[in-house]
């Protein structure tokens, strides 16, 4: 069968080349290709430019085998991919509009088992659009978004209405966001992106698995809203200091895990927002959180959380709260905490005695905002210091880890 395809294509190729444009403007149709090919071949493209946008709905491999571009018109989606297993491979995307009321993008999929593999997708507005997609697989790509203000640009990956799909060993850059609304039970592995906004924004998506994924020079790392069981696992993020600044969010998310990650340079590591036990309980254990402002922020109810055997490494502040009371009945236990004082004289690993985190002046920031603007400077240090030698308030006790792990 493929090589009728060939033929095909030779012939396409003389028709063309008898009205061909001037030398270096030499385009060929990829849409007549794609008509012309049987359902269930394989399309293997010869090195050169094709003209989007296309639409494939029927099973298809197109391989362009990392020397032919399929270049957009400026106008809406490149490719559009409808129907079932149908495969991009080894493609140069690019060219996509820029409205994001049409979600422009270099790739938009629609319906079950497809794949998206080695392709280079660059100057779109959106990378990869999942639209009622499923049994998909996203992987191996290098997208990158058009040169754009941060709040103008779309999405590296967009997925809406879709579930068991694989987002893995993808490279992004230059994006806003990679987002996932009312999208359950999808994996999102591997993956690195640099210059964004949101490195993950889980909407309405419960059972994400989201691991081993590397986030740098974002606003914001991970945000899991209103989705439950999301696991957090192996994921390093880095450098989240813009527009909030925290690696790891959690609000109103319950029965999620947060495990093994690290978080360098945010403003905050992890804050959690969520409701009173037992809803909302989650399990944030092995994790590092260093160099942080702020190592975690507690908001809201009295939690119920469960922190096991994290580190807790130069933060500014270690933990903080939005008031008293919030995160009362979280559970401490196994953790490393570098401004712990005690000792270990049977030399089991853990301290004589527990771990006790105090708010006294330091408290002035976290319950009146304005005066965060005097944070760490030493008029306010100085009044901090004074009021640990000979309180003149009642100071706030904000956790006990009752077995601290020494270093």
């Amino acid at each position: 069968m493929r090589w009728r395809l060939w033929i095909a294509l030779l012939l396409l190729s003389t028709a063309q080349a008898d009205n061909a444009p001037p030398t270096g403007q030499t385009q060929s149709s990829l849409q007549a290709l794609i008509d012309a090919a049987p359902a269930g071949s394989t399309l293997q493209l010869a090195p050169g430019t094709y003209t989007g946008p296309v639409r494939i709905a029927k099973p298809l491999i197109i391989d362009g085998g990392g020397k032919a571009e399929v270049r957009g018109n400026g106008h809406g989606t490149v490719i559009s991919v409808s129907g079932h297993h149908i495969t991009l491979r080894g493609l140069r995307i690019a060219g996509s509009g820029e409205l994001h009321d049409s979600v422009d993008a270099g790739v938009l999929l629609e319906g079950q088992s497809h794949l998206i593999e080695d392709n280079q997708i660059e100057d779109v507005l959106f990378g990869v659009h999942l639209r009622q997609a499923g049994h998909s697989v996203v992987r191996n790509n290098h997208i990158t978004g058009k040169v754009l203000e941060l709040g103008m640009r779309g999405d590296a990956v967009r997925a809406w209405n879709s579930k068991e799909n694989r987002i893995e060993n993808n490279r992004f850059e230059r994006a806003r966001d990679i987002t996932f609304t009312n999208a359950p039970d999808n994996l999102v592995a591997d993956n690195r992106f640099s210059d964004g906004r949101y490195g993950m924004q889980v909407i309405f998506s419960p059972r994400l698995h989201i691991e081993r994924n590397h986030f740098s020079n974002m606003g914001t790392g991970i945000v899991v809203l209103y989705s439950s069981d999301v696991v957090l696992s192996g994921n390093h993020v880095e450098h989240a200091l813009t527009g909030g600044g925290a690696g790891i969010v959690f609000k109103e998310s319950d029965s999620g895990v947060v495990e093994g990650n690290t978080v360098l340079h945010c403003a905050v590591g992890i804050k959690l927002d969520a409701p009173p036990e037992p809803i909302g309980v989650l399990t944030v254990r092995n994790n590092r959180f260093a160099h942080n402002i702020i190592g975690a922020f507690i908001y809201g109810e009295a939690g119920g959380h469960r922190f096991e055997s994290n580190r807790f490494e130069n933060n500014l502040s270690t933990v903080a709260i939005s008031a008293a009371g919030a995160g009362a009945a979280n559970i401490w236990r196994d953790n490393v905490w570098d401004e712990y004082q005690g000792f270990d004289r049977n030399h089991d690993g853990i301290g004589d005695t527990p771990h006790e985190l105090w708010l006294y002046a330091d408290r002035i920031w976290m319950e009146t905002p304005k005066a965060e603007f005097f944070r760490n400077t030493p008029g306010f240090e100085l009044l901090d210091f004074l009021e640990r030698l000979a309180p003149f308030s009642l100071p706030y006790r904000v956790l006990r880890d009752t077995a601290p792990r020494m270093h």
